[in-house]
């Protein structure tokens, strides 16, 4: 049976579309690859693609990737509200069908290596593939962004699991790993207050005391004049978005600031929105393995 990995690389460029452009061609010149969907945000500065397809083929698609950002963005001139490392920042590959994580793991470490020997981009493991366990979190590995990185691998605690201690000078470095699937979701809301939407994070994300499976950060959405909390949701059935979803509302209310909307980044699992739904509705006796359709066209 075919087998099925997907890969949602994060670049350090959502403002200029030569770049997000000619990133997407990479993306789509690479056999046994589709490119699923990609989106750019300019206030964040970033842009998430998602691609599926054969291991072989998602593993050179990474490479390809990661090779046209080095080539097409500089971050000693970026700069943006989202936290980054890297010009490709972060290159995770998830298990979708017919493979295993050991799987992955073993092709995040084969196209890391192949980074770093072809393209001189130093990496750290992180997530399944980390070497230690206080390397799985991404927050913690790029903690110190690119301007504070040179100063953080000269810490042997920190030395790349792949390169010295010295990041690539236009292209940072990148993080790769194997891990489950999550959903990228942030909620805005009618405040300009940057300080409301950085307090009401703090307090849902889980390394702060919130939600388990809940990483959050306060953005300045500055197109718009409004705060955002930006969430990972990374594992939507532990901590469900509408769960995240309230959370947000009741602390939002403490400073009388309400929600004007939410969003979804990439493309999400149908069970993390239909679970949402589930909860809104109030359904009785759901049963989402027979009462969805697409469930069914998918056997």
């Amino acid at each position: 049976m075919s087998k099925i990995v997907e890969t949602i690389p994060n670049f350090s460029e959502g403002r200029d579309p030569t770049v997000i452009e000619a990133l997407a061609s990479t993306a789509r010149s690479v056999p046994g690859v589709t490119l699923l969907d990609y989106s750019a945000d300019p206030n964040h500065n970033r842009s998430v693609f998602t691609l599926m397809g054969d291991p072989a083929g998602i593993g050179e698609a990474a490479f390809q990737l990661c090779k046209t950002a080095s080539e097409q963005i500089d971050l000693r001139t970026h700069r943006g509200e989202h936290p980054r490392m890297g010009a490709t920042d972060v290159l995770p590959f998830v298990p979708i069908k017919n493979v295993s994580v050991e799987e992955c793991v073993a092709l995040s470490q084969a196209v890391a290596r192949r980074i770093w020997e072809e393209l001189h981009i130093p990496i750290f493991l992180y997530e399944y593939s980390a070497t230690r366990p206080e390397r799985q979190n991404l927050a913690a590995l790029r903690k110190g962004e690119f301007e504070g990185m040179p100063t953080k691998l000269l810490d042997p605690d920190w030395v790349p699991d792949f390169g010295g201690p010295a990041v690539h000078p236009t292209a940072g470095i990148t993080a790769v790993g194997a891990r489950p699937p999550l959903v990228a979701f942030n909620i805005n809301l009618d405040t300009a207050n940057l300080e409301i939407a950085k307090a009401i994070a703090k307090a849902v994300r889980g390394s702060s005391g919130g939600y388990k499976y809940c990483k959050a950060i306060g953005v300045m959405l500055e197109s718009r004049g409004i705060a955002q909390v930006s969430m990972n949701m990374v594992n939507y059935e532990g901590t469900p978005l509408y769960r995240a979803f309230e959370a947000v509302r009741f602390e939002a209310s403490r400073w009388g600031v309400n929600i004007i909307g939410s969003e979804l980044i990439g493309l999400a699992p149908a069970k993390a929105l239909i679970d949402c739904a589930e909860y809104y509705l109030k359904l009785e006796h759901f049963d989402y393995e027979r009462q969805v359709l697409e469930n069914h066209l998918w056997e």
